[in-house]
């Protein structure tokens, strides 16, 4: 990860540049003692993550972050600040700050922040990625006479689609979804309310390791949807599906999670999980 440092104190620099260094969290790729000059820079050279101290003559760093932000929304800024005042940290969060560090710097908590930063990164990277790869797959089932292989053809691409979206396709644990949800899908089936245990029994003699392989794709899910909704509060995937197969109080757990705001994670309710599959894919 390329950073850079915007802050007015040569000895928080050298500080900083030692904790990074010595951790392996990245590589320094430049530094400012002011916003002014920083501006440019950074504009020119795009690191990956800015650490910016919040208070510095002739530009502050929230109009610092501001400024960027408009330009290059995919740059992470880390905050750097000895203020306690919850509105300017609420006014630095509104900017564009995702997260925020206390002075006098910590080690450990320097080390921890940019990991997370890191891991956001690594996600969006990775959905972008995913995005790319399906953005021209265009599924055509194959022609079959028989009515119920065709209805079972189409809900197997509904399931696909779905968890492209999540961004789970491929996942170890998509197949386990697809056989799941096809069956509680298939009106030949019995619709009891069935637990997750009992169905995942009627597929394999260890339902408990299917189960597992389920809940940590669908948890993949949950951290991809959270991620887009840091992105994109408004993003149509993140607002069909981060109440309809999850709870929204785990995805936004998530997402503070995520942001550096907090240490709990969000959980899936994987029934309610498997049971929104089931209801997007029978949708007209």
């Amino acid at each position: 990860m390329k950073i850079f440092i915007v802050e007015d104190d040569i000895s928080v620099i050298k500080i900083l540049e030692k904790i990074i260094q010595d951790r392996e969290l990245g590589t320094i790729i430049g530094y400012c003692d002011n916003g002014i000059d920083a501006l440019e820079e950074i504009k020119k050279i795009t690191p990956d993550i800015v650490l910016v101290d919040l208070l510095m003559p002739g530009k502050d760093g929230i109009s610092l972050v501001k400024e960027i932000k408009n330009d290059i929304s995919k740059i992470q800024f880390i905050m750097i600040s000895q203020v306690t005042s919850k509105d300017m940290i609420a006014r630095a969060y509104e900017k564009g700050v995702e997260y925020y560090v206390n002075k006098p710097i910590n080690a450990v908590e320097v080390e921890t922040v940019i990991k997370k930063v890191k891991e956001k990164i690594e996600m969006q990277r990775m959905l972008k990625e995913i995005k790319r790869v399906f953005a021209n797959v265009n599924v055509q089932p194959p022609q079959i006479n028989n009515y119920y292989n065709k209805e079972k053809t189409n809900t197997t691409d509904k399931i696909k689609s779905v968890m492209n979206k999540l961004g789970i396709l491929g996942e170890n644990g998509s197949e386990d979804i697809i056989e799941v949800v096809d069956f509680l899908t298939n009106p030949q089936n019995d619709k009891s309310n069935y637990s997750i245990k009992e169905l995942c029994s009627k597929f394999t003699d260890n339902p408990k390791s299917m189960e597992q392989r389920i809940r940590r794709a669908a948890t993949t899910g949950m951290v991809n949807l959270a991620n887009i909704g840091i992105e994109d509060y408004m993003n149509e995937v993140f607002v069909e599906y981060s109440n309809g197969m999850y709870n929204f109080e785990q995805i936004k757990k998530e997402m503070d999670y995520v942001r550096g705001k907090s240490n709990n994670r969000g959980k899936v309710n994987l029934k309610k999980f498997i049971q929104g599959m089931a209801f997007y894919c029978e949708k007209k």
